[in-house]
């Protein structure tokens, strides 16, 4: 089906509800999808587009990064993906405590980081994502390579939105590469509308096209829009490699605190490559109590759909991705970030 064919079905369906929807998309590349194709323009007055907890870096506790830019500061070496490399914390971000002169490495992958323990053996790799990235942490943990682990899992941030109540949310828009890893269903004991969908323009306006179907027939359940790459079991292999290695415990999100069942936390067997056992001494002495203070960055309300960038005090005045206040401007996959650079 042709993109102007989808948008004329979206235009015919959104009448017959008749009431306002709001749909959350819930992955950092559909953000990015959407901007850049100018999608929300192209919706029907009582169709919105919403942003939710879908940037793993934006996501990540504040707490988390000061433990981790504090490792580096006590001279441990640290590894970790170049986005979160200037996320701001309390004591800095890692781009900067590389600049006071900390081993800090930006990598690209897992592999990465397991080449620099050759020659840094106390190398501390910070783990972060949600299904799609901790497969290939939790190989690296096999091959002994030391973790710092923020990962989560993404379905338990979707129940919450709801049983928090802030945002009425109508429907989602499931992430794709999560979806690849855990297939259709764990969505299932979401009680919403939901259609897991691709990257390009066609696969999110048929997702919006679909969930506007499910309301108008008052029928909510689980649609698979990207069947050319989620299977319903997922990938059987992905999820041995991580709960092998893992184990479900409670998840530190940023906007959101602590969501019971959403974290993953290193098991007993493989705790020599804990770094949070490992180097406890130094995190021990970290004073987090600042870590929780309120800031004027709003991208904990952002993360939950509560705001939109332009209603935050410090967007563009102040915060840029030049000069970020909060990891929503940090990160290419942040709303903010996303509403900078397309707006």
């Amino acid at each position: 089906m042709f993109e102007n064919e989808i948008i004329e079905k979206i235009h015919q369906s959104a009448p017959k509800i008749k009431k306002d929807v709001n749909f959350m998309e819930v992955c950092g590349t559909h953000t990015q999808a959407i901007a850049r194709a100018g999608l929300r323009s192209l919706m029907p007055a009582n169709v919105h587009l919403t942003t939710g907890p879908g940037c793993p870096v934006c996501v990540t506790a504040q707490e988390d990064i000061d433990a981790i830019v504090s490792l580096a500061n006590a001279g441990i070496p640290v590894a970790t993906y170049g986005d979160m490399m200037r996320v701001p914390g309390v004591f800095g971000s890692l781009d900067r405590a590389r600049e006071k002169g900390a081993l800090v490495f930006d990598v690209y992958s897992v592999e990465e980081a397991l080449d620099l323990q050759k020659d840094n053996p106390d190398l501390v790799f910070f783990g972060l994502g949600f299904e799609t990235t901790t497969p290939m942490t939790a190989y690296a943990i096999k091959r002994g390579l030391i973790i710092y682990s923020a990962h989560k899992l993404f379905l338990p941030a979707m129940k919450a939105l709801l049983e928090i109540g802030e945002l009425k949310i109508d429907g989602y828009i499931c992430p794709g590469h999560v979806s690849a890893i855990i297939g259709t269903g764990p969505y299932e004991e979401i009680k919403a509308p939901q259609v897991i969908t691709g990257f390009q323009p066609n696969d999110i306006l048929l997702a919006v096209y679909m969930l506007l179907e499910q309301i108008a027939e008052r029928a909510p359940k689980v649609e698979n829009e990207y069947q050319r790459v989620v299977r319903p079991e997922g990938n059987p292999k992905a999820l041995a490699e991580i709960f092998d290695v893992f184990e479900v415990s409670d998840g530190n999100w940023r906007g959101f605190g602590i969501i019971p069942g959403s974290g993953l936390e290193i098991k007993k067997e493989f705790e020599k490559q804990n770094a949070k056992i490992k180097y406890k001494k130094i995190l021990d002495k970290v004073d987090f109590t600042k870590s929780r203070r309120k800031t004027a960055c709003s991208c904990g309300e952002i993360i939950r759909g509560l705001k939109s960038p332009k209603d935050c005090p410090v967007f563009k005045k102040g915060c840029t991705p030049d000069k970020p206040i909060g990891p929503c401007m940090v990160s290419v996959e942040g709303a903010c970030n996303v509403e900078y650079r397309y707006s």
